[in-house]
């Protein structure tokens, strides 16, 4: 149904008129009574070998959405009835920013993949503060992820990263530093471990300044465009510092491969390619970071995630959580539910009693 919806109406939309649309209807459908309840009954990983632990959080799945989707804590309820075991909102920023001119969200149907150079447009960290504040108990696992201020310069981004911090430590599940975004100016920059290290030492005081009854997981986001060797030193780092994990991997600049017209592909432009073609080298980053690290930090794959295969693979390599974004978009309100069938299907043909006699056992 949503396939025919999409190849009728949404495709016919720009992608961001499509998104805003979309995500709108879907709030307004969980907002009626009981539709929320019944969609998480239907939807949702009910099977027991699907549980995970991590960061100290019980997760139902291993399936998460990725940041970019709910950037502003609008709909993370209505999104983990869908059956993600989890939701990461954001990318939020120290103040609230309208983001690159339109347009700036793209569909390359062929390649099954989005073009985005969105430059993390949001209503500031303050406002989802408010928002998660009224949170439930009980509900879907929420992280939150964080990036730099355009207009903040570079020698104040810890500064800015810290305000974010501070106002959302008591309302994240766990909260991830974004510096892999290609669309703010200069941030990828911050990924070099002596930029990356103050940034990194600072949030987590704020962290446990701000919420000291809780240690708040945290996590850094990496680019898949990095060199080995820059991998290897944020693993590293990451270790060193005490970090709880690291999500392998964002967007990336490159678009070698692509089926699409070439001559579509230069008109649209600078961004960032999410979906199938991102697969291979998020893969190759996560195999090289559960070498580097071994099980000492939580790894989250993200980056092609399409379907129960590629779940698997990730979680074979050494994820123990997986994220998905783009393949959602092209699939709709019940793609979780077959990647979590998928695995279980997987799990009973191979004898497996939990997810967690899978997490890194191609690596071993």
């Amino acid at each position: 149904m949503y396939r025919l919806l999409f190849r009728l109406l949404l495709r016919r939309l720009s992608a961001e008129t499509a998104h805003h649309l979309g995500f709108g209807l879907l709030r307004f459908l969980m907002a009626i009574p009981g539709v929320r309840a019944l969609a998480k009954r239907l939807l949702g990983p009910r099977d027991p070998r699907l549980s995970v632990r991590a960061f100290g959080l019980d997760f139902p799945g291993p399936l998460g959405l990725a940041a970019g989707f709910d950037k502003d804590a609008r709909g993370f309820e209505a999104l983990g009835a869908l059956g993600f075991a989890f939701v990461e909102i954001g990318t939020v920023t120290g103040e609230a920013q309208s983001g690159n001119p339109r347009p700036r969200l793209f569909r390359l149907e062929q390649d099954r993949a989005l073009v985005n150079r969105m430059g993390f447009n949001n209503e500031g960290s303050r406002r989802a503060a408010e928002r998660l504040e009224k949170r439930k108990p009980g509900g879907v696992v929420v992280g939150v992820n964080i990036g730099k201020t355009k207009v903040v310069p570079e020698s104040e981004a810890a500064a800015d990263y810290v305000a974010s911090a501070e106002r959302l430590a008591a309302h994240a599940d766990y909260l991830v530093v974004n510096v892999s975004s290609p669309n703010t100016p200069g941030l990828r920059d911050l990924q070099s471990t002596e930029k990356l290290r103050p940034i990194l030492v600072e949030v987590r005081a704020a962290l446990d300044r701000a919420c000291p009854a809780r240690r708040v997981p945290l996590l850094v986001k990496i680019a898949p465009d990095l060199a080995d060797e820059d991998i290897d030193a944020i693993g590293d780092l990451a270790r060193e510092l005490g970090l709880d994990g690291i999500i392998a991997t964002n967007t990336t600049i490159r678009r070698d491969g692509l089926v699409t017209d070439p001559a579509r592909v230069s008109e649209i432009g600078a961004g960032g390619l999410s979906g199938k073609p991102v697969k291979a080298r998020a893969l190759v980053v996560l195999r090289r970071l559960r070498a580097r690290v071994g099980d000492s930090l939580v790894l989250v794959a993200a980056g092609g995630v399409e379907d129960a295969d590629d779940a698997w693979e990730r979680i074979a390599a050494g994820a123990t959580l997986v994220q998905a974004y783009t393949a959602f978009v092209y699939e709709g309100p019940t793609f979780a539910r077959r990647i979590h069938e998928g695995i279980v299907a997987r799990m009973q043909a191979e004898g497996l009693g939990s997810i967690a006699e899978l997490v890194g056992r191609d690596a071993r």
